[in-house]
């Protein structure tokens, strides 16, 4: 009696025991399916939020702190490149032809002293010349060399520069050798006049060297008028050289060559020679002097 009250006891807690699991798993049920809506919902907030914060964000931040850099650094980069490029137009051809017209401006004081020279020079050879052929080429020259002093100025005006004077170390040279020749010469002689022609064709050699060469300056700097104007003046240094070598092959220098011994020198014409050289330092001191003002005023200028 007693085991079939427990079996029917047993069988009554039986179907307790299954309802109880059937209650039991769709509870496990609803919390595995609930389990992984937990576990699911962190994941993405926790990984994917933080990955633009950190790693997204900061890149464009450091990209555009690098363009402002780049930017403030540019400038200072450009600047030498400026600097050098200033550099380059100092020393282009611009600069080059402004050293050029230099050079032509000295020409051009040098050749006005000479010309100028020249007219204090030639009225003594004239005065020292025998043959009178020689004389008159002497003077003409010389009205034709004032021509030359005026033409210069002309050049001077055209390009804007004051007409200044620089003493000429090789003219000065020549007109002091032309004086030697007359010194050691005999008054009255061919072998005189052979003397100064030779003087004189190393005058106008050395002016025909000098026009030429400005002449090709002022055409390289663009001067046709001026480059016309020295031009001109060339062509009659060589007009003169060749009537002082005709005149020399036509009669003085085989003249001078039937001439034999030293011919004693006159008293008259020794004091005639010393006033010659007087004259000429006193007009060479003068000159000098004048100069000298001129420049101090060409400076001041």
């Amino acid at each position: 009696m007693a085991k079939a009250t427990g079996k029917k006891a047993a069988a009554k807690a039986a179907p307790k025991k299954a309802a109880a699991k059937k209650a039991a798993a769709p509870n496990v049920k609803k919390a595995a399916a609930a389990s992984p809506k937990k576990a699911a919902a962190p994941q993405p907030k926790k990984a994917a939020a933080p990955q633009p914060k950190k790693v997204a964000a900061p890149q464009p931040k450091k990209a555009a702190a690098t363009k402002v850099a780049a930017k403030k650094v540019a400038p200072k980069k450009a600047a030498p490149k400026k600097a050098a490029a200033k550099k380059v137009a100092a020393s282009s051809p611009a600069d080059q032809k402004s050293l050029l017209q230099k050079l032509f401006i000295d020409g051009l004081k040098d050749i006005y002293w000479a010309e100028k020279q020249l007219t204090k020079s030639l009225p003594k050879l004239m005065r020292a010349a025998t043959s009178d052929q020689l004389k008159q080429a002497f003077e003409e020259h010389r009205v034709v060399t004032e021509q030359q002093v005026g033409r210069v100025e002309q050049v001077f005006q055209l390009i804007g520069v004051k007409a200044i004077a620089k003493k000429c170390e090789a003219m000065d040279g020549l007109t002091r050798e032309a004086d030697n020749i007359v010194a050691e010469t005999q008054k009255g002689t061919m072998s005189r006049d052979a003397g100064l022609i030779l003087a004189a064709q190393k005058v106008e050699h050395y002016e025909i060297a000098s026009y030429g060469g400005l002449a090709q300056l002022a055409e390289t700097l663009g001067l046709q008028e001026a480059k016309d104007l020295l031009g001109q003046t060339l062509q009659e240094e060589k007009d003169t050289d060749e009537r002082l070598t005709q005149i020399a092959i036509s009669s003085i220098n085989l003249e001078a060559e039937k001439e034999e011994g030293p011919v004693p020198v006159q008293e008259e014409e020794r004091n005639e020679e010393n006033q010659d050289n007087q004259e000429n330092q006193q007009n060479q001191e003068n000159q000098d002097s004048q100069e000298s003002r001129e420049n101090q005023e060409g400076n001041t200028i």
